[in-house]
């Protein structure tokens, strides 16, 4: 008996475990009331929908007993029926308790997981705007359908499985005969069942009713689109009056089966049930397949304009979309460089744009060799963009960032303390600029080291909190952490500058930095030179394990005994999980829809992860719907940037919330974004007090707040289909545009948007902004690029527009761009001498910027990772503008080389192509004799080509450099050599003469 009890009580506490860690960890984020508001409303709601349903199948079948015929007849069925009901009728309480708590558990478990439901309902905010079709408020769709629609669907379950449990009792206890002679029911049967078909009637009345409101949220299929949501011309003039007609047919036929309590006969509702069911065919749909026949497709884009036009309006307005600006751009003629304008253009380019050259998708693994520091310390393979203000004092620079967080499987050596005691945390933010590039390829880094030393200021840099730490920890106990290793460092700009100019770089012996050249991580210096530093955690953050029944029920909730037996743990140990960004916030707000790319700031001396929170609906009548996870994937999507959902089919969305968590302490905060926002408002009535006023956001952090990248993706999306405002282009389908597909990737990979800042036409200066581009469906070229203004701080913030490139013209997009500067063949021939051995190129972000009021310059970099290296180096820069095509080491030249001039209003001379009557025709001081004969000049450009390839790998940058342009001369020569006498392709003037330089 004492095993027994001791089991109970081990059951049971196991079964309370569970909820006990899941209150603590609310409580120790102060956000306990978010808890027992789920809690609550899951317990009110099973409790009344499971005691309902118990309640009614329970009474059905003790009426059906109760009005079972007194004498059971002689028939073989009912002799066979006599066993069950002998072998019933000792327990017949026991089973009709048993029946009515096992049904009313099933539908109290499904009522309680309509929490949102009803607390949406309970709370519902007017929009102010009403739909177009029935004059409703659009929260009546958002948030009182569906409540409805949850109460309809607990009433047919109710009644039906009262139905069947009743038919069952009749049948078992006489009441109802399948095969005994003369009347098969008798008349209790008759009205006890007639009236549960009765209310099932009713109930259906009910729902063509609703579903009148329905076809507000119908969405089908459109001329090959998507999908189309709302009412149709045949919805409206054929579905809608037959759901009228509908209803009032099934309250007929429900008043003929109540009718039989009196009359005992079934011929009345059989006959009201059979008309109910040839109307639904008939009227609801035959009749709509008529008219869509005969009257919607013989004109079918005039009696449709009405409704698209609808749909339209509520799209736009539903997603945000309904202020975007498009202006015309571009000429009608392409874009060329000329004596007249190349110093205008030169010079324009920096106002333009702040040409981001370090691609944070790209760069991540050179932040993990230069600043990674230790090898249990990792960076996201993709990296964020953020603004800090520049050193120089001249506003704010394009920052690319990074955090340094702990990675357990990288430890060397794994344990039990290791990985929950001593290697908690990671240190440090990295970040670098932008727009530079060191002479080595490297970034220029801002902030870095270990401990951080840069422009950022003092800041907590421990990361408790991070992405990446999705493993639990105990802190602050008797076991000291490990802090970081003093004499730990990374390398430096100086040394990098020194390493491109092929000296050796002199590390600072005092701070213990090493060469660049070299760049190996600080790991590999002699362990003597390094000094463990133990920390102890201090913060707010984390559940305390004081006493031990809190340490059983995580040893239990964790599946770790340890936790609740080791000496590690003692006075001031608290237990970390839930650690990242994302997972703090679902649980904190379950009602937001959260942005996949959680970034970080260094905010009042904190670091801060910052993620973008939306409120999202399914029932925003007459708007197109959007499956979520598709709409925000990207050729950057994986699984930790995947937008978290808490409806993937939505058909509204705003970015409602901005929320933070202290990568130091875990706190969370919710501000509000959006204020008069109505889904927002509905579920601040429910959860009050969670969420914080905008007012309440300091300067500093509004600095760094953005717009959302997700809910950019889902606008974009969209608007491939929506940026016409005209029913008939829509209709047409042929204004469509399509996101352009990444370069060199799979089918069905669209290109990211980018955040950059730039110039658009009419600004007067750059201002922070989220770019992209549109192609024409199934066309390359260029059909639109749109920026939206990112910069929360500006009055201006989400501001939307559109540049849409003329029809006529044939503007190149992302992926021709691409393909032309691939074809050029100086510059594949270069591009496969950096491909040369064990090197790899990496294509980075292809940046479209407008340019003046009319023009568009593309800019790509490229990195070189070569062999020894596995990080990549920006070694080359592609850039495009017009017809004009450049590839050169750094931004300036490819600039310069682009327009023919420098931004000093130097020129920039090419060599011109040989005078074939010229013998000494393209000789040049260092180069081949200009007589040389093809062979001469084949081994002379194998012998450059060596050349370039040792200096390659030397890290000879000046040299290689050398070694390509005299690659380009010689392969000039040789082409010319090898010409056809007498063709004139690609020859120039024939009388221009060399220069005597």
């Amino acid at each position: 008996m004492t095993a027994a009890i001791l089991a109970g009580l081990a059951i049971l506490f196991a079964m309370f475990a569970g909820f006990w860690t899941d209150l603590l960890w609310y409580q120790s984020v102060d956000y306990t009331r978010v808890f027992t508001t789920q809690l609550f409303t899951r317990i009110g709601l099973f409790a009344v929908f499971a005691v309902l349903m118990a309640v009614a199948v329970g009474f059905n079948i003790w009426l059906a007993h109760r009005m079972r015929p007194p004498l059971s007849g002689m028939s073989p069925e009912q002799q066979n029926l006599d066993r069950y009901r002998m072998s019933i009728a000792p327990y017949k309480k026991w089973v009709l308790i048993a029946v009515s708590v096992l049904v009313g558990l099933v539908a109290g478990g499904s009522a309680a997981g309509q929490w949102r439901t009803w607390l949406t309902w309970v709370n519902g905010t007017s929009f102010g705007v009403t739909d177009a079709q029935f004059g409703r408020d659009v929260s009546f769709f958002a948030f009182d359908l569906p409540f409805y629609r949850f109460l309809l669907g607990i009433g047919f379950a109710l009644v039906v499985v009262s139905l069947i449990a009743a038919a069952v009792t009749h049948y078992l206890y006489g009441g109802i005969k399948a095969s005994s002679p003369g009347n098969r029911i008798t008349g209790g049967a008759t009205g006890h069942l007639s009236v549960l078909l009765g209310l099932f009637v009713s109930l259906k009345a009910v729902a063509y009713w609703f579903d009148r409101y329905g076809l507000a949220l119908k969405s089908s299929d459109f001329r090959n689109a998507d999908g189309w949501t709302g009412l149709r011309y045949v919805d409206a003039n054929a579905y809608l009056p037959a759901k009228t007609i509908l209803t009032i047919i099934a309250i007929i036929c429900a008043v003929l089966f109540f009718a039989t309590l009196w009359r005992r006969m079934w011929q009345l509702p059989v006959i009201g049930l059979g008309l109910m069911v040839l109307s639904a065919i008939l009227i609801g749909g035959v009749y709509p397949a008529l008219v869509q026949q005969f009257q919607v497709r013989p004109n079918q884009q005039a009696v449709e304009t009405p409704y698209i036009e609808k749909h339209l309006a509520a799209t736009k307005e539903a997603y945000g979309i309904d202020n975007a600006e498009k202006e015309s751009f571009g000429r009608q003629e392409a874009a060329a460089v000329t004596d007249e304008n190349r110093q205008e253009l030169r010079n324009s380019v920096s106002e333009a744009a702040s040409i981001r050259l370090v691609d944070p998708n790209v760069i991540s693994p050179a932040f993990q060799q230069l600043q990674q520091i230790r090898g249990y310390y990792q960076f996201a393979s993709t990296l964020d963009v953020d603004r800090y203000p520049s050193a120089d004092g001249q506003g704010d620079q394009d920052t690319v960032i990074g955090v340094r967080e702990i990675n357990i499987e990288r430890l060397p050596d794994r344990n039990w303390i290791n990985d929950h005691f001593r290697y908690t945390h990671g240190f440090g933010v990295v970040a670098a600029k932008g727009d530079e590039i060191l002479g080595n390829g490297t970034p220029s880094f801002t902030e870095k080291e270990l401990p951080p030393v840069g422009d950022l200021g003092e800041y907590e840099p421990r990361i408790y909190f991070g992405e990446a730490t999705n493993h639990w920890s105990i802190v602050g106990g008797p076991q000291p952490e490990l802090d970081y290793i003093r004499g730990d460092s990374g390398t430096d700009e100086e040394a990098a500058d020194e390493a491109a100019d092929g000296d050796a770089a002199e590390g600072d012996a005092a701070e213990g930095e090493e060469p660049a050249e070299s760049e190996e991580p600080a790991e590999e210096a002699p362990a003597s030179s390094s000094e463990e530093q133990d920390y102890s955690y201090t913060g707010e953050g984390g559940v305390g394990l004081n006493n031990y029944f809190r340490r059983a029920a995580y040893a239990l909730t964790m599946g770790e005994p340890q936790i609740l037996y080791s000496g590690a743990i003692g006075e001031g140990s608290k237990i970390l999980y839930k650690r990242t960004p994302q997972e703090r916030v679902e649980a904190v707000a379950p009602w937001l829809s959260l942005d996949g790319d959680p970034y970080p700031a260094v905010v009042d001396g904190r670091v801060l992860w910052i993620v973008d929170a939306y409120t999202t609906s399914n029932g925003y009548p007459y708007s197109s719907r959007t499956v979520l996870d598709q709409a925000t994937e990207t050729a950057l999507t994986d699984a930790q940037r995947q937008v978290l959902a808490q409806q993937n089919q939505i058909n509204y969305m705003r970015n409602s919330v901005k929320a933070t968590v202290d990568a130091y302490s875990g706190e969370v905060v919710l501000y509000e974004w959006e204020e008069d926002e109505p889904v927002l408002q509905t579920w601040k009535k429910a959860f009050p007090g969670t969420v914080t006023p905008k007012d309440e956001i300091s300067d500093e952090l509004l600095a760094h707040l953005r717009y959302p990248q997700d809910l950019f993706n889902v606008q974009r999306d969209l608007l491939q289909r929506y940026h016409v405002d005209s029913a008939s282009l829509f209709f047409a389908g042929g204004e469509r545009w399509v996101v352009p597909q990444m370069p060199g990737e799979s089918a069905g990979t669209v290109v990211p948007s980018y955040y950059l800042s730039i110039r658009m036409p009419d600004q007067d200066q750059r201002s922070f902004s989220l770019t992209t581009t549109f192609n024409p469906r199934d066309r390359e070229t260029l059909a639109a690029y749109m920026a939206v203004e990112a910069d929360a701080r500006s009055d201006d913030y989400g501001r939307m527009r559109i540049l849409t490139l003329p029809n006529n013209t044939t503007t190149p997009g992302p992926q021709q761009v691409q393909s032309r500067w691939n074809a050029e063949p100086d510059i594949a021939q270069q591009i496969n001498l950096l491909t040369r051995g064990d090197s790899q190129v990496d294509y980075g972000n292809l940046l479209t910027i407008p340019l003046g009021e009319d023009d568009l310059l593309y800019v790509e970099p490229l990195y070189v990772r070569g062999a020894g290296a596995n990080y990549p180096r920006m070694q080359m820069v592609l850039a495009s503008y017009g017809d004009e095509l450049a590839f050169e080491p750094t931004l300036g030249e490819a600039l310069d080389v682009l327009f023919g001039v420098t931004e000093s209003g130097d020129e920039v001379e090419s060599t011109p192509p040989p005078d074939p009557d010229d013998p000494d025709a393209g000789q040049d001081e260092g180069d081949t004799d200009g007589s040389e004969s093809p062979a001469e000049l084949a081994a002379d450009l194998s012998d450059a080509i060596e050349e370039a390839e040792q200096a390659f790998a030397e890290g000879d940058w000046a040299g290689f450099g050398e070694a390509q342009d005299r690659i380009k001369e010689l392969s000039r020569q040789l082409d010319e050599a090898l010409r056809p006498e007498g063709s004139d392709e690609d020859s120039g003037d024939s009388g221009d003469t060399p220069s005597d330089e």
